[in-house]
């Protein structure tokens, strides 16, 4: 099988990326066609000169507008769609881009390389009359980055000043999240410090992945967390003791609110304007907002009232009982099976109420309890099994962690005394 030497490196190496279409040479690259199923230099081609042409995909573009542009005939963007990736091609979006390696002397399509992301590239090479096609998935270099913050006003304009992206602050909101209300329970003062991955390729950020390990000081009380995937594939995170940081239930089943009315059993109801118990929490959101369920479990009732509107009721084991009221719809049925944050419907407006929220209750045995205040069951702690493995894991994070934040502290005392 003749293909040639494959100019994926080249490409990249060089990294020919226009922002628009241009004609001219991109790149002019002389490589070695090989015989890759032997080693026998007699099947060996003369060099080939490679013109590189390069296009980053713009709204409306297809393959054959691409290459039309690029001289590329509508023969060989037959033969390429034909080919076992093609499929590959029939959606293509905007910022992906497209190279093409033409020889240089009679105009014939070499190469073709679909960037669909810098970690996923589809390579499609000419032989004969057919082109070869591949798919290469790329590794990214993983760092371990530091990062520390004391918060002024909010979680998320102290994480936007310790330079986190947004995700990463969501995730060590997420972490924490069961024993900290970020909304009612941050202070001036309260900080926080964690490790995490920074993914690079070619010496190019792509992005951060997982936190690895964690501190927040909450009102003078500092939480610690670390993440770890056991010995079969499953991951968590996890008090230096072993105790997960995951309860057994969600203390608010969705990301964005405002509590627009607490649990309060001498409210004034304000559509009957009686005083009427309200044995939950309204969180007023925008509609449409996900709502979760708040634990594993199983739907008791799903249906619509003229007082409930659409509302959800869940049976976790035979003590709790959580329910959704007022949601402009459902995404789960009676009976089904239900697991924690999993989206069961949509903050909506429906039955008796004046604007868009979730009406939210939380029973123990029956009886209404605040969802803001009540004690929240545990979830499982590390098994005997893993604690050996675990221990290791941890003391290496939190040394690491702790080195950090030593190191940190020594550089602001510095500071002050200058």
């Amino acid at each position: 099988m003749l293909i040639a030497l494959c100019t994926f490196i080249a490409a990249i190496a060089c990294d020919p990326r226009p922002e628009s279409f241009s004609s001219e040479k991109a790149m002019l690259e002389t490589l070695d066609i090989k015989n890759q199923i032997g080693t026998d230099t007699s099947n060996e081609k003369p060099a080939i000169d490679l013109i590189w042409k390069s296009q980053t995909v713009s709204s409306g573009d297809n393959l054959s507008m691409l290459a039309q542009r690029a001289g590329i005939s509508a023969q060989e963007v037959y033969l390429i769609s034909r080919s076992k990736q093609g499929k590959s091609l029939r959606n293509l979006f905007p910022g992906e881009i497209i190279r093409f390696a033409i020889n240089s002397t009679n105009g014939d399509l070499i190469e073709m390389q679909y960037e669909k992301s810098p970690l996923e590239i589809y390579l499609f090479t000419a032989q004969e009359k057919r082109f070869l096609s591949k798919k290469v998935i790329r590794q990214p270099e993983i760092i371990t980055s530091y990062r520390m913050g004391q918060i002024d006003q909010s979680l998320y304009l102290a994480g936007k000043k310790a330079q986190l992206p947004d995700k990463t602050v969501m995730e060590l909101a997420n972490i924490f999240g069961w024993d900290i209300d970020f909304v009612f329970d941050i202070r001036e003062g309260d900080s926080f410090a964690l490790l995490f991955e920074e993914h690079y390729i070619d010496g190019k950020h792509l992005g951060t992945g997982n936190i690895l390990a964690a501190s927040f000081t909450n009102r003078n009380k500092t939480y610690n967390a670390v993440r770890y995937k056991d010995s079969n594939g499953q991951t968590s995170y996890y008090t230096p003791e072993g105790l997960s940081m995951r309860k057994a239930f969600l203390r608010t089943p969705l990301d964005i609110f405002r509590i627009s009315s607490g649990f309060n059993l001498r409210r004034k109801h304000p559509i009957h304007k009686k005083i009427k118990a309200h044995r939950g929490v309204d969180y007023a959101a925008p509609t449409g907002t996900p709502v979760y369920a708040s634990g594993d479990g199983r739907v008791l009732e799903a249906g619509y009232s003229r007082a409930n509107g659409n509302y959800i009721f869940i049976q976790h084991g035979q003590t709790y009982t959580t329910k959704y009221l007022h949601l402009s719809r459902k995404s789960v049925r009676t009976g089904q099976t239900v697991k924690q944050r999993q989206v069961i419907g949509k903050v909506g407006a429906t039955g008796y109420a004046t604007g868009p929220h979730l009406h939210y209750e939380f029973l123990v045995n029956g009886v209404h309890r605040n969802p803001r205040t009540v004690s929240l069951p545990k979830a499982n702690p590390i098994p005997d099994s893993e604690k050996e493995r675990f221990s290791a894991t941890v003391t290496a994070l939190f040394d690491q962690l702790a080195e950090n934040q030593q190191a940190d502290k020594l550089a602001m005392q510095s500071m002050d005394t200058e």
